[in-house]
């Protein structure tokens, strides 16, 4: 091994690494990303859970127990309702995440030393459902933990498997989507098929519609296979409409590959554009609700989850598949996705046109 030719070697590729903006970037890029999102976006301490309460007694004494839940933080109070119906309909439709339900006979219940709350929690969510078990173990003055009554719904045996699964095809859909055709159109430019294709009559819209189509019968049969494999294995339900999953991971999907076509545009190679999807798919991960709970992410890291497609999607298929909501329930996370589509789409037109005059 002779050094002189090893160290030639070492210098060319550090001077190579070097001309590449985008590895540039992409180096310290994504170490500081992990490090903003672990240290100061990822919290599970959960607050400002969004809850509703249904005080059918409307005594001094139950005024102060609600008052004193309100004072913990956990939860952050919404419109009252008048009934425990109420309560579960807002639930369901994804509104609130916490129902409080206040008996009528609340006075004669403290006297008898009965429970008297009852505390109606979002099973689809688990980090929701572990906040309202704590929250009702706080030694309150006005209610002991032994006399409030927690109800979780639509995941009452808390199984892992029934908030992960439905959530777990956003994440493939994701990664594979927006990898799928940020490499597609970057792989035509490396082996000069691009410039050929567009010396024909197909237009470039035609051309990146074109190629992404076909990507979104792969998604639908990704999310078939994880459906499948969730309701075999983990006895996952499926409450709501099937076609209203169907549609919510069309939804994505879209999203995604709109996403994607962005990204073959910026990217040079394809080895970039597998870097900016990473870059991409980590926040996704982390940001979304899939693994951490969204209600304990500061404010500016909740604004930027919204912009997110994986959050709103984790949002409506949760919804649909276990608490049998209708899209039409959830039709600002529809708006979301929809709007995100043709944001990217229109930008990803723009800069392909204007790339390859």
């Amino acid at each position: 091994m002779r050094w002189r030719r090893f160290l030639a070697i070492v210098v060319k590729e550090l001077r190579q690494v070097a001309r590449d903006r985008m590895t540039i970037a992409l180096m310290a890029g994504i170490p500081a990303l992990q490090l903003a999102l672990f240290g100061y976006a990822i919290n599970l301490d959960v607050r400002g859970l969004p809850a509703a309460t249904a005080d059918l007694a409307d005594t001094i004494g139950s005024r102060t127990l609600l008052q004193d839940l309100h004072a913990t933080g956990v939860i952050d109070a919404r419109r009252p309702a008048s009934t425990p119906a109420e309560l579960a309909e807002r639930m369901r439709n994804g509104e609130i995440a916490v129902g409080l339900v206040v008996p009528a006979d609340f006075e004669r219940r403290r006297s008898e030393g009965r429970p008297l709350l009852q505390v109606l929690v979002d099973g689809s969510d688990a980090s929701v459902q572990q906040a309202a078990q704590l929250l009702a173990r706080y030694p309150f003055e006005t209610a002991p933990p032994s006399r409030i009554d927690v109800l979780p719904l639509y995941n009452p045996e808390r199984r892992s498997a029934v908030n992960i699964v439905p959530a777990l095809i956003g994440v493939i859909l994701t990664l594979t989507m927006v990898l799928f055709t940020a490499v597609a159109l970057v792989r035509e430019r490396e082996r000069g098929n691009l410039e050929l294709l567009i010396t024909t009559p197909v237009t470039r819209l035609e051309l990146m519609a074109g190629k992404v189509l076909p990507y979104i019968g792969i998604g639908l049969l990704q999310t078939t296979i994880v459906l499948l494999l969730g309701i075999a294995l983990f006895a996952v339900p499926v409450r709501g409409s099937l076609l209203d999953v169907y549609l919510a991971a069309l939804l994505l999907i879209g999203a995604n590959l709109s996403l994607g076509l962005m990204i073959s545009t910026r990217a040079q190679t394809q080895f970039q554009a597998m870097q900016m999807t990473f870059f991409v798919f980590l926040p996704s991960i982390l940001l979304s609700g899939f693994m951490f709970p969204f209600a304990g992410m500061p404010v500016l890291a909740q604004w930027l989850a919204e912009v997110l497609p994986m959050t709103h999607f984790v949002r409506l298929i949760r919804g649909v598949m276990l608490r049998g909501a209708g899209l039409g329930e959830m039709g600002a996370d529809v708006a979301a996705l929809l709007g995100f589509t043709l944001v990217m789409m229109t930008l990803a037109t723009l800069r392909f046109k204007k790339r390859l005059d």
